[in-house]
C-alpha cells in the first residue's frame, strides 16, 4: 500500500475526536446519556457472562483432574485360577 493513503486513514487523533462527539451529540441530543448507559450496561453483562463462563471452565476441569485416574492406577490384571 502506498505511504500517503496508510497515512490518510491512520488513527484519528484529537480533532477528529472532537468533530465525532459534536456529531454524536448533535444526532443522539438527551439520548445520549441514556444510550451511554444502556452500554455501560450491557458490558457488565458481557463480562459477568465471560466470567461465569470460565468459572465454569475451571470448575469443570477440577473436577476432571479429580476424577481422572492417573497411570499409576492401572487396574491390576485377574490371575487366571484353574
Amino acid at each position: 500500500m502506498d505511504q500517503a493513503m496508510i497515512a490518510m486513514f491512520g488513527m484519528p487523533g484529537g480533532m477528529e475526536m472532537v468533530v465525532v462527539l459534536v456529531i454524536a451529540l448533535l444526532i443522539f441530543g438527551r439520548r445520549l446519556p441514556d444510550v451511554a448507559r444502556s452500554v455501560g450496561k450491557s458490558i457488565v453483562e458481557f463480562k459477568k457472562g465471560i466470567r461465569d463462563v470460565k468459572d465454569d471452565i475451571d470448575d469443570q476441569s477440577r473436577l476432571d483432574s479429580t476424577t481422572t485416574p492417573t497411570p499409576d492406577d492401572k487396574p491390576k490384571p485377574e490371575s487366571k485360577q484353574p
